[in-house]
């Protein structure tokens, strides 16, 4: 039921709101912007609050409340909604970098604070160590997932397969059944965006969904490796991760100013090469289906042999899905 009350809401919301967000929550198109007309965003706010109203909802009448509370989850839900509140911010008033990574490591410190104690999502190194990694990627992770909401679709094709196949291994166990209440509520308000954004967009999310929902997959992704299960954490985000990651290195390779603003991204470069919005989104979706299976078969099929063929074929649906867009058409 939670899926389906996120969805249903987030839609409704989406209808409430789009009128005001009209009037002054519009993205106006700018020389990197890959839409030409002003279109209304904040549509992730739905996305934001029925997410966060659902998940809260669902473990309260479930009786979930008291090991959400032990397991961290309303501290990760806290930190979503510390993400949502910059995000309106920033969409409103553009704040500065230093001000964003000042509340963005609020939140992650928040978040990762409130872990389940004893869980080790890497064991192999030391603990301040994972402590220390899981900062730096957690804050890489949530800004790659706002860099990556470049097109129409793009976070429904990300989203929607990652937060299922992170229900599938919750639904095996591997997950508490509060973690996987809110991969199922994000799921349900993704779909329940996902017709106003559908190519040629009627609304954004903007950085009110784009960042309480990095933070979200991010906790999920990390409470899915501290299950033992790191490679499925690790295959589920790939594209997301890739994408954004090597772009960063081209461009440090390249001299470039990291900190300008850019439209070089592997699906970005796809449209200069030919492709349209609908063909680069349905590549991502179908690439990403594909590592949700590989990810469940890693999950079920423990081994060592099965894991590391599992990430081999992941990473090269990814390479291959990457290299076609920079393919000229």
């Amino acid at each position: 039921m939670a899926w389906l009350n996120a969805l249903v809401l987030c839609g409704l919301l989406i209808l409430a709101l789009t009128p005001i967000f009209r009037n002054f929550a519009v993205a106006i198109p700018t020389h990197r912007s890959s839409h030409r007309s002003p279109t209304p965003q904040w549509g992730g706010l739905a996305i934001s609050a029925a997410t966060l109203g659902v998940s809260v909802g669902a473990m309260f009448f479930s009786g979930l409340w008291d090991e959400a509370a032990r397991n961290g989850v309303l501290m990760a839900l806290l930190a979503a909604l510390l993400m949502l509140c910059l995000g309106a911010a920033d969409d409103h008033f553009e704040l500065g970098a230093l001000a964003k990574l000042g509340v963005q490591a609020a939140a992650i410190a928040l978040m990762l604070g409130a872990l389940p104690e004893g869980m080790r999502a890497l064991p192999f190194v030391p603990f301040w160590l994972e402590r220390a990694l899981l900062f730096v990627g957690v804050l890489w992770f949530i800004n790659l997932v706002n860099f990556m909401d470049g097109i129409d679709w793009m976070m429904v094709a990300e989203v929607v397969p990652v937060t299922a196949g992170i229900a599938v291994i919750g639904a095996l166990g591997a997950l508490p059944p509060e973690a996987l209440l809110v991969a199922l509520a994000l799921n349900g308000a993704m779909l329940g965006f996902a017709p106003f954004n559908r190519p040629v967009a009627r609304l954004f999310m903007g950085d009110m969904g784009s960042l309480p929902i990095g933070v979200l997959l991010a906790w999920l992704l990390i409470l899915v490796a501290g299950s033992g299960h790191l490679v499925a954490a690790v295959l589920l985000p790939l594209y997301f991760v890739a994408d954004a990651s090597v772009t960063l290195l081209r461009r440090a390779r390249a001299g470039e100013k990291l900190w300008i603003g850019h439209r070089t991204h592997y699906y970005q470069r796809a449209r200069d090469n030919g492709f349209t919005n609908i063909e680069i989104v349905r590549r991502v979706f179908l690439v990403n289906v594909g590592l949700v299976v590989l990810a469940a078969l890693s999950v079920v099929d423990v081994t060592a042999w099965s894991s590391a063929a599992a990430l081999l074929i992941g990473v090269g649906l990814v390479a291959w899905l990457l290299d076609s867009f920079v393919r000229v058409r």
